[in-house]
């Protein structure tokens, strides 16, 4: 098939990245979420997007598990709560604690039962190519890393608030959400509105100067 692609004139490319910088500036980590309801066709699209991201011979390697269930919202943050209260108590070199001290976080994870969706991703070791041949997937974990950075950047254009979050070890997503051994998990996705006392702390990000050469 021929590629769709269409070249925009410089002017609007550099209005384009301008604007498309300044909103998604704006995304940041939220540990604070209202109960208000998120539309699925939301989630729907943003997941469909996601979906898009390029990934190694077209094997896309990921499963999204969308929990809405308030009984199994309760069954992550008690499997999760339960590692949190090893790593912060001495499960990791205090090199790692010390590095996100100033982000005031804890073993407690009220967020995992308050916001309205929470988006599991699982990465896949093997999947169907377009023959329907079962195949082993490479370059998974990059792949599968690119579509949660669309996913994630989807929402907050939607108009929602995330948290990523990655207890260690992630294994009691497979069991609470009844996936198979082969999909290791990837990182739990916190999805909602931020309540309207919400805090975050005050980081500086690195400037261009600092994460970009020229050769």
């Amino acid at each position: 098939m021929k590629l769709n692609f269409q070249t925009k004139p410089e002017v609007q490319m550099r209005s384009t990245a301008i604007d498309f910088y300044e909103q998604v500036k704006t995304r940041r980590s939220v540990r604070k979420f209202k109960s208000d309801p998120v539309p699925d066709e939301i989630i729907e699209n943003c997941l469909l997007a996601a979906g898009t991201a390029p990934n190694g011979a077209n094997l896309q390697p990921w499963h999204f598990c969308v929990i809405k269930s308030p009984e199994v919202k309760s069954k992550l943050r008690a499997a999760a709560e339960l590692h949190e209260h090893k790593f912060y108590n001495g499960g990791v070199p205090k090199e790692w604690t010390d590095t996100i001290k100033h982000l005031n976080t804890n073993e407690s994870k009220p967020f995992l039962e308050e916001a309205p969706a929470l988006i599991a991703i699982f990465q896949k070791a093997t999947t169907k190519d377009h023959e329907g041949i079962e195949r082993k997937c490479y370059y998974a974990k990059e792949s599968v890393g690119i579509a949660t950075g669309i996913l994630i950047t989807a929402l907050h254009q939607s108009g929602l608030a995330t948290l990523t979050h990655t207890p260690s070890p992630m294994n009691f997503l497979n069991k609470v959400l009844d996936r198979p051994s082969s999909e290791k998990p990837f990182l739990l996705l916190i999805v909602g509105y931020p309540t309207d006392d919400c805090e975050v702390p005050d980081i500086v990000k690195h400037g261009i100067e600092s994460i970009r050469t020229y050769h």
